[in-house]
């Protein structure tokens, strides 16, 4: 198993700021940002680069729940930026796949 999916065991802790059915969300553990929560599909994609076309409403489910954490946090009138890293090179840590929101501050471009 992987950590995140620990976490939506409820077998580690996490500071979870939303959950529905299909995803579940909380607080990054080594923030980049005030707002840095990761959001994460329960069914496990190890990274985005293995959906397949049946996992669409998946990848649909991931967003919205996004946008409802980023409303929840605050930053929708301010921007936010989703991130989803895809292997080493990207900064792909776990492979679970997972949506990174980033925001409560000003977020250059182009990112590191």
């Amino acid at each position: 198993m992987t950590i995140f999916e620990k976490i939506a065991a409820r077998q580690i802790p996490a500071d979870i700021v939303y959950e529905d059915a299909e995803t579940i969300a909380f607080r990054d553990v080594h923030p980049q940002a005030p707002v840095h929560v990761l959001i994460v599909p329960k069914r496990v994609v190890e990274r985005v680069g293995d959906i397949q076309d049946g996992d669409a409403e998946l990848m649909g489910q991931l967003l919205v729940a996004s946008q409802r954490v980023a409303r929840q946090e605050g930053v929708v009138a301010t921007g936010f930026r989703l991130v989803i890293n895809h292997g080493r090179n990207a900064g792909e840590s776990v492979p679970h796949l997972h949506i990174h929101l980033l925001g409560g501050r000003p977020l250059d471009w182009p990112p590191g």
